[in-house]
Formats: structure tokens, sequence, C-alpha cells
């Protein structure tokens, strides 16, 4: 991971006088997705997502293990693809939430684990509880961006996650406690 952060990021950056570590990145909105699914009484797999969200990076090419994460956006920014569905997600039976409810991850640890790969450890806080995850981390791409032409990031990260963790484990087991959760992000350095 040291490697390739490094070389990609120090390449990515040779018109900048001096590479300040750790660098500051926001999330690229339009191209940083959370996708999750889940088991529905066996039958299907069902899948909703989150996107168009804020958030910033701390990356440190010279040691990714110092870097950190935030990220927030509104619960019910969910998106579902069926109405029906999201307004029952939005119901007592699981969320409950209001116009200003929050879904947020803070890292709290980065264990590099390989040349682009790592556990990043947090707080995600949803539903009013917050509990440690492990997103199981690859950098995609660290390099100049193309058209935007200027340093980008590129992450993938999966998760699963316990529904009744968060207080959201309405009719479980039938419908799978365990969701599946997939995270695709682009972010920009800076300006």
């Amino acid at each position: 991971m040291k490697t390739i952060f490094g070389t990609a990021t120090a390449l990515a950056l040779l018109s900048t006088p001096v590479l300040a570590a750790p660098a500051p990145y926001t999330l690229d909105a339009s191209h940083s997705q959370v996708l999750f699914s889940y088991d529905h009484l066996g039958f299907s797999t069902t899948y909703g997502l989150f996107s168009g969200f804020d958030g910033e990076i701390s990356f440190d090419a010279e040691d990714p293990a110092a870097s950190s994460v935030s990220v927030s956006f509104p619960v019910r920014s969910m998106m579902t693809g069926w109405e029906a569905r999201f307004e029952h997600f939005m119901s007592e039976d699981f969320f409950g939430a209001a116009e200003d409810d929050m879904v947020t991850f803070t890292s709290t640890a980065i264990e590099v684990t390989g040349e682009n790969t790592a556990l990043i450890t947090g707080d995600l806080s949803m539903n009013g509880i917050t509990k440690e995850v492990v997103l199981d981390t690859v950098l995609n791409q660290a390099g100049q961006h193309p058209m935007a032409e200027k340093a980008w990031l590129g992450f993938d990260a999966t998760t699963t996650l316990l529904r009744s963790d968060f207080e959201v484990g309405a009719f479980a087991p039938f419908v799978s406690d365990e969701v599946q959760v997939m995270i695709s992000i682009e972010a920009e350095a800076a300006e």
C-alpha cells in the first residue's frame, strides 16, 4: 500500500512545490456510493443505495495508516427503487427518520494490510446508535484526474452490518439481519 500510495500520489502532485502530509481531499459526490443488500425471505436479494454525500479524507501517502476519513449523509437520502419500501424504512418499524437524521462514519484506525489494501476501523452512527465497524478497503487508484487535472483518489470497501445492532432489525430473521455493504468513492484534492 505504501508503494502504490506513495508513488502514485507523488507522480500526481509533481507540480506541487511541497507535498504536505497528510493531504486533504473531498469526496466527489457524483462518483461516491454506498450500496447495501439483504436477503428477503430467501426469495430474493434486495438492494438500496445512498449517493451524493459529503465527506473528507486526510491522505498520508508516506504513512497511509496516519490517514483518516469522515463521511455523513441524511438517512432520508436512501434510494430503494420503490417509494413504498422507502416510506416503510423511514417509518417507526425501522428508522423513524426525521429530515435531519444523519448517518456518519469517522475512522479511528487504519491497518495497512497490503500494497493497496487496508482495514479501516471507525465509528458508524445511525439511528442514534454508534458502533465500531471495519471496512475492508482497496485503493483502486491514486493519480492525476485526466479531466479535472488535479490529484484524485478512488477506493472500494466492503463490510457486513447487523441491522439489530442499530435497532432497525424488524422482521429478522425472515428478512436477514445481516446487511452486505459495498462502498465506492472518489475524492479530489481539496483546493
